[in-house]
C-alpha cells in the first residue's frame, strides 16, 4: 500500500486557533515520515507522533497518538487525518484539554 501521507504538510487553518497563533513560533506543520512516525507544531504546541493507516468506513485515514509540549507543560493526545481534495483534513485532540479540526496543504 502506497503511503500518500508521507510529507510535510503546512497547517493553514484550525478551528480554535487563528493563523497568527498557528505560526507563532514556526510556520505550523504536521509531518508524516516513513516508519510510522512524525511530528507537528502549531503555536507553542509540539508533538511527536506514532501513526497507522486504517480503513475508515469507505475511506482510508491516518490515526495517530502523540506526546509533546505545550509551552513548558507535558501533553499528549490523539488525532486523525484524511486526504480530501488534495488537502489534509483532520482532528487533533489534547488529552484533558482542547480539540480542534485542522486543514493542511502540501
Amino acid at each position: 500500500m502506497k503511503n500518500y501521507y508521507i510529507e510535510k504538510w503546512r497547517i493553514v487553518e484550525m478551528e480554535h486557533w487563528d493563523k497568527d497563533y498557528i505560526d507563532l513560533v514556526v510556520p505550523g506543520y504536521i509531518r508524516f515520515d516513513k516508519g510510522g512516525l512524525g511530528e507537528f507544531q502549531f503555536g507553542v504546541v509540539y508533538g511527536s507522533m506514532d501513526y497507522r493507516i486504517e480503513n475508515y468506513s469507505e475511506f482510508e485515514r491516518i490515526e495517530f497518538s502523540w506526546e509533546g509540549q505545550d509551552e513548558t507543560d507535558s501533553v499528549r493526545g490523539r488525532g486523525w487525518a484524511m486526504i480530501k481534495d488534495n488537502k489534509l483534513q483532520g482532528g487533533l485532540f489534547i488529552h484533558d484539554s482542547d480539540d480542534s479540526w485542522f486543514i493542511a496543504e502540501k
